[in-house]
């Protein structure tokens, strides 16, 4: 039964709604990387032991070790086309994906936009070969500060008039050095520019960030952990539909989240929640969107139906236009 639903959830047409792009690269892909670019390249036990952290702060310096090892517009191109390719072998036939802008500009690189000329080459070539479409969220990083995330947001903006696949912005990084609150105005000037507004918040912080992120304009939320705690905010983000990237095995693996037994998925979802799953950042956690499916049918109790559920929602709280939508939603609901 595990291997026929397993094809199912494959054959399922989804979204990918949360998935940071330098967080699909794999150890080898980052051998190949090092290969290009050290004089001493990294072996793959090596390249496997950066993968390693014990809680978030070690994921946030392991995700940043990686990271750094993205020097050319080749390198991201490399990662963009490897990303896609993975995504469609799972039935993704969308993904929206996280791209750490923000990480790019505080080391004062070379300008972004050789690098995105890549990235959306790689993103063309996978759509004509795979069929899958990609949208690009610039993620700025909250602790890095105001000015900095404004000047992602900014960018995406300019950008966004000759690339349609630019669809809006986003905050990582700490909550807890980085509160929504303090990027009202930014938020404000991206979504007066036509971006569309994304917060990740309630990952490791209480639902007092969430609130604040709501409070800022945010359409979709990331991770939304511990909306648990608040059952008005729980009641809230029911009544308003508001879609929550939910990311399981990064929550646990992460240590935001100490058991999956502890982990509110299921209670989201009985309680009428806006539900999709996501796998963040998959090779560093350990696992892909399938993944995630089939943790929710074995660990959650979600039944094929359930599943078919979660997949529509993906659909529906992406930023595709209405009718790419509908024509998805009709594939899901003849996906047997």
């Amino acid at each position: 039964m595990t291997s026929e639903l397993q094809g199912f959830v494959r054959r399922l047409p989804k979204a990918e709604l949360h998935l940071h792009l330098e967080g699909t690269i794999s150890p080898e892909t980052l051998v190949e990387l090092s290969r290009r670019h050290n004089a001493e390249p990294l072996n793959l036990p090596q390249a496997q032991a950066l993968y390693e952290y014990r809680d978030f702060h070690g994921f946030l310096m392991a995700f940043k070790t990686v990271t750094e090892r993205l020097r050319t517009a080749d390198d991201y191109e490399l990662i963009t086309y490897r990303m896609l390719e993975t995504l469609a072998a799972q039935g993704v036939v969308h993904a929206e994906a996280y791209v750490a802008v923000g990480i790019v500009f505080f080391w004062d690189r070379s300008e972004f936009e050789p690098i995105f000329a890549a990235m959306e080459q790689a993103r063309e070539r996978a759509e004509k070969n795979f069929g899958i479409t990609l949208y690009w969220i610039f993620d700025a990083v909250r602790h890095f500060g105001v000015e900095a995330a404004a000047r992602v947001f900014r960018k995406a903006a300019e950008m966004k008039r000759d690339h349609p696949s630019i669809a809006g912005i986003g905050i990582g990084g700490d909550e807890r050095k980085g509160p929504a609150e303090l990027f009202r105005d930014a938020y404000k000037e991206a979504r007066d520019a036509g971006l569309r507004l994304t917060v990740h918040a309630g990952e490791a912080v209480g639902p007092e960030s969430i609130w604040a992120a709501l409070n800022i304009g945010a359409e979709r939320l990331g991770h939304a952990l511990t909306a648990i705690h608040d059952q008005e905010l729980v009641h809230l983000l029911a009544e308003r539909q508001i879609p929550l990237e939910i990311c399981v095995t990064s929550n646990v693996k992460t240590g935001c989240c100490p058991r999956l037994e502890e982990h509110p998925l299921r209670q989201y979802f009985d309680d009428g929640l806006m539900v999709t799953l996501n796998s963040d950042d998959p090779t560093m956690f350990g696992s892909d969107l399938v993944g995630e499916y089939m943790l929710g049918h074995t660990e959650f109790g979600f039944t094929e139906e359930h599943l078919r559920e979660l997949a529509s929602n993906s659909i529906e709280a992406s930023f595709l236009p209405p009718e790419q939508k509908v024509r998805w939603l009709r594939h899901i609901e003849q996906c047997v």
